[in-house]
């Protein structure tokens, strides 16, 4: 009879053994994550300013990369990157079409708002696009990207936390000085809607639209441009750099400068340094050889947004991950002593946002005070009754 048993127990877990190997066989999973980057041609900046590496936002996918196989070994799932950078959007198209037709259904794009739009034309279906490069507003308000997830923060979502420090600190008398370029108009608008949430007031706004050479005559010019009423502070709009620079310690009363420069809000920087970003900067320049950015960090959380849920979920089907990654269950280490979650309405990846001048970080938004009936986080950036977008 214990022959019998004995018997009967080896055959139940031989099965066992044989199940399991089965499962796990069935489990292993080759995932294809494509990268598009934009190089865009942005023309002669009139200052000193340091342009951004032209492999920004792609190191940052790599290292996402690398992440993702570093626990996928142990669970049979291998993470592939398909990259493409180019200064010729219909060729980073196509190669996003021949990748479609190939089954990649995952995509990370460092794409300004109408080539991410084209993007999702061409291979939306079926699909999840990452957007790591556009702080387009409109994107999370009224002109949503069906099923478009976004790592990078949106204008707002940066005007507000600066809005939100500005507020606590009393600096309420704001002088607003905006550049040429569209995307200056739009920092801009971003600002003043944030002066409006928080009870702030911008006394007078200029417009810089000389073609100076400030490197020569920033010391006369400067304090004459900034006269005006009393002020808390100046907010620069200047996201190409053409003049912003050269405000610090160039304005007509002793003030501080804050906005595309001087005090920046960003998404990622490198002195940022809690809660294990030190890690992440230190396996970040190990493999690029320079700071991360904040396109690379946006890129990184793409590529780490999907290997967190193919591990929850042991799938790669994008339905699948998509319905997990917009849950309550999702959430994503992203080293800024947060759990960083998706809104549902958008697509936006909730996240604290680092205040810094160039060698220290100065705070982090959301400020102590400024509540909300969910999550403080939603305090930055389009809550939902403000945007028409329902991604889930």
């Amino acid at each position: 009879m214990k022959t019998i048993k004995h018997s009967l127990r080896s055959s139940v877990l031989s099965a066992m053994t044989l199940l399991a190997s089965s499962a796990l066989s069935a489990s292993e999973l080759d995932i294809r994550i494509a990268y598009l980057g934009y190089l865009e041609d942005r023309g002669p900046v009139l200052s000193n300013s340091f342009p951004e590496p032209e492999d920004s936002g792609l190191r940052g996918a790599e290292v996402g990369i690398k992440d993702n196989n570093t626990t996928g070994r142990f669970l049979k799932q291998r993470y592939h990157l398909e990259a493409l950078q180019s200064d010729n959007p219909e060729q980073l198209l196509e190669k996003a079409q021949s990748l479609y037709a190939e089954g990649v259904r995952f995509f990370v794009a460092n794409l300004p708002k109408a080539e991410l739009k084209a993007l999702h034309s061409q291979v939306g279906e079926g699909s999840i696009i990452f957007n790591a490069g556009s702080k387009d507003d409109a994107l999370r308000v009224n002109e949503c990207i069906p099923d478009m997830l976004h790592t990078i923060p949106s204008r707002a979502m940066l005007a507000d936390a600066l809005g939100q420090w500005l507020a606590a600190k009393r600096w309420n008398k704001w002088l607003l000085i905006t550049g040429q370029h569209p995307d200056d108009q739009a920092y801009a608008a971003a600002v003043k809607r944030a002066a409006e949430r928080f009870g702030s007031r911008i006394i007078e706004e200029k417009s810089w639209s000389f073609d100076t050479d400030l490197r020569r005559t920033a010391q006369q010019e400067l304090p004459v441009f900034t006269r005006s009423r009393d002020y808390d502070v100046v907010i620069v709009a200047d996201e190409r750099g053409d003049f912003g620079e050269y405000l610090p310690y160039n304005t007509w009363l002793p003030r501080p400068v804050a906005g595309t420069q001087g005090m920046t809000p960003v998404a990622w920087h490198k002195v940022v340094e809690a809660w294990g970003a030190a890690q992440l900067h230190s396996r970040f320049e190990d493999h690029a050889e320079r700071w991360m950015n904040e396109q690379d960090y946006a890129s990184w959380a793409g590529v780490r947004t999907l290997g967190e849920a193919v591990t929850q979920t042991r799938s790669d089907d994008p339905e699948t991950l998509r319905e997990f990654i917009l849950s309550d269950k999702f959430q994503l280490a992203g080293f800024k002593g947060r759990r960083l979650e998706y809104r549902h309405w958008s697509g936006q990846l909730r996240q604290p946002i680092p205040l810094v001048h160039p060698r220290a970080l100065v705070s982090l938004s959301p400020q102590e005070g400024f509540l909300h009936p969910v999550t403080d986080l939603d305090t930055l950036g389009f809550d939902a009754p403000e945007s028409q977008c329902r991604v889930k």
